[in-house]
């Protein structure tokens, strides 16, 4: 294996040989150490890589201060086939088999095909990963009936697979970015299989998946004048109609169909703001207080004669003492009459007065 040939980054923990120079007395004659042996101590490719990956799996907002560090070391590192293959497998590994890896190590892959300069006749970095992902994907209506073990190995690559094709940029040669239209293809495969083996995992994978990339998706499909994704929610009522999964996982997959239906939950600005009056906003006496006439009859500020009757409520309320909102008499004496009337209301009647007055309070501060 080749040894780096730029300082290995500051996040490592690099080992320095306690027979190294440094650490012997001047004068010591007996040092006979050669270089190769200075350095066995130094990690291997494979060492280095799996550090930074763990270290970014614990510490993944240090991904913009350390990745160009990183791929410069890798620049000076991998120079051959196997270490570039060796690099691709560290990587989809982590990938896979970390699940709060995956968004990270698309990340980490989609910067790394456009920064590793070793472009050798087996394929660049970006091609070998891509060749990777399709060992896996060639086993897909296998691995989706298999047992608990391969199916989780399978969700994992499933879910990878669309962070890959969320984060990694393929760039055209008149500088235009555009997605990897194979693991397009791929991903609606990959749910063809995960439908047709209506086990609950791989019905929640599948939920996952859509839940992750389904806008973007249903934009590219009709962006070409397909009609997939409404295949893909055709194919997601038939299972909850006739499939034996789960309750739950049923009302995941309705609760899918019904952000689908939402525009995946994304809002749309109108282009230009009006100020919203009674003329252009159906809804806008809905949250007006409702106030009631001495025959008791009910009206809003939508009324077209409100402020007739507003004003007749207001002098209406002259009649009555002066109360604080807490129903403190603030004319003095209270009324004899009245105070009777308080020590004789029945405590059901009393009850529903104070909820009637909490809920007034909680209507007026809204």
């Amino acid at each position: 294996m080749a040894k780096p040939q730029v300082v290995v980054a500051p996040v490592l923990m690099s080992k320095l040989s306690a027979n190294a120079p440094e650490f012997y007395p001047s004068g010591y004659s007996n040092y006979t150490e050669s270089y190769e042996d200075v350095c066995e101590d130094y990690p291997t490719l494979p060492e280095y890589v799996q550090d930074f990956l763990n270290h970014l799996t614990e510490q993944p907002g240090s991904f913009e201060t350390e990745i160009e560090q990183f791929a410069e070391t890798l620049n000076g590192w991998v120079t051959t086939d196997d270490a570039l293959q060796e690099l691709v497998e560290l990587i989809y590994q982590q990938a896979t088999s970390i699940p709060n890896f995956s968004y990270m190590g698309a990340r980490l892959c989609n910067y790394l095909s456009h920064h590793l300069t070793i472009s050798p006749q087996s394929g660049n970095f970006r091609q070998l990963l891509l060749q990777r992902c399709r060992t896996e994907y060639e086993a897909k209506d296998e691995a989706a009936k298999g047992d608990e073990v391969t199916r989780k190995r399978f969700h994992a690559f499933v879910l990878f697979l669309g962070e890959l094709y969320l984060n990694l940029e393929i760039k055209g040669t008149n500088g235009q970015v555009t997605r990897a239209d194979i693991l397009q293809v791929g991903l609606r495969e990959l749910l063809n299989a995960l439908f047709s083996n209506p086990m609950d995992d791989n019905l929640i994978c599948a939920v996952k998946l859509l839940k992750l990339t389904g806008s973007v998706l249903e934009d590219t499909w009709k962006e070409k004048g397909k009609t997939d994704m409404e295949e893909v929610i055709q194919r997601i009522e038939n299972v909850v109609l006739d499939a034996n999964c789960s309750r739950d996982v049923k009302q995941m997959l309705l609760k899918l169909v019904e952000l689908r239906s939402s525009n995946w939950g994304r809002v749309h600005a109108t282009s230009t703001y009006r100020e919203a009056t009674p003329e252009n906003d159906p809804n806008y006496f809905m949250n007006e207080p409702t106030f009631y006439t001495s025959d008791g009859v009910p009206f809003t500020a939508a009324d077209p004669d409100y402020q007739e009757k507003y004003q007749e409520l207001l002098e209406r309320e002259d009649f009555f003492p002066d109360y604080e909102e807490n129903g403190t008499d603030l004319s003095g004496a209270g009324d004899p009459y009245l105070d009777d009337i308080d020590d004789e209301m029945d405590p059901e009647i009393e009850e529903a007065y104070e909820k009637f007055c909490l809920e007034s309070e909680r209507k007026r501060k809204q």
